[in-house]
């Protein structure tokens, strides 16, 4: 199953990049026998509207580069995928991934050049994001930090105190998108600890709050991709685990649950005719 490189240009086609990315996924998770297919389909719209259409130099050195951070790192093959298509990996180290001696974990690090913070240990990445973002705001660039998190991270008490500072000190700078697939390791969020309305309570912290369809790729372009206020702002994305395969779309099992030859053919298969 070798894969096919994506022909990348200045004007990214964001429905061909979601497209490959998601046969991208499914192929490399196969060929490193690694699950987490599904958390990786689920974000995989919003990664491609940020990385096709809104970040700015994203993935290089440059000081005013917009940083972003998968603070949902088991999703990192999404985030190496849309890399490979930008050019950022060669097709080599992308198909390395989980391999031994790969800078290409289960979760992203920061000794990957164009990784801008090692992520995995869920709560944490918007801390991050924060910290980015009020040292960017100090030296006065125009740069911005994108934070994508998981539904199941807003269970954790740390996030919630980065959202509280964030509308503190008016980080305008700062964008967070919410991966709201409504499963977690142990299974539904709202069954574990419910959220909901969870919109209401981003916007009684402080923030701007828009509730997009997380896989509809204009909606999701034009909240992301609007003029920033004097506030930081979330993206609520409403998605599906497992999308674009339907035998996995909203199953618990594929948190986890690597592919065997079967079932990776018939996703393939499904995806292609797509």
């Amino acid at each position: 199953m070798k894969l096919q490189p994506g022909l990348d240009d200045s004007r990214d086609d964001l429905g061909k990049i979601a497209a490959t990315l998601r046969r991208w996924i499914i192929e490399q998770s196969f060929a490193s026998k690694v699950g987490h297919i599904g958390a990786a389909l689920s974000v995989v719209d919003a990664i491609a509207v940020l990385w096709g259409a809104v970040l700015r130099r994203p993935g290089t050195n440059h000081p005013d580069r917009d940083r972003f951070i998968l603070s949902k790192g088991h999703a990192a093959l999404a985030l190496y995928g849309v890399m490979r298509w930008k050019g950022l990996l060669d097709e080599q180290t992308f198909q390395g991934y989980c391999q031994d001696g790969s800078r290409l974990g289960v979760h992203p690090e920061v000794s990957l050049p164009g990784i801008d913070a090692s992520t995995g240990s869920l709560g944490q990445g918007l801390s991050l994001g924060c910290g980015m973002a009020w040292g960017l705001r100090l030296r006065g660039s125009s740069a911005r930090v994108y934070v994508l998190v998981s539904d199941a991270e807003c269970n954790e008490g740390q996030l919630w105190e980065a959202v509280m500072f964030a509308a503190q000190h008016r980080l305008s700078n700062l964008t967070v998108v919410v991966d709201l697939n409504g499963l977690q390791a142990l299974g539904p969020t709202g069954a574990i600890l419910d959220m909901e309305p969870l919109g209401e309570k981003w916007r009684a912290f402080g923030w701007e709050c828009r509730e997009v369809d997380g896989h509809d790729l204009q909606r999701l372009a034009s909240a992301l991709g609007a003029a920033a206020g004097d506030r930081p702002r979330v993206v609520l994305a409403r998605t599906i685990l497992g999308k674009g395969v339907s035998f996995m779309e909203g199953r618990f099992e594929w948190h986890y649950r690597p592919l065997d030859d079967a079932l990776c053919t018939a996703a393939l298969r499904e995806l292609k005719a797509a």
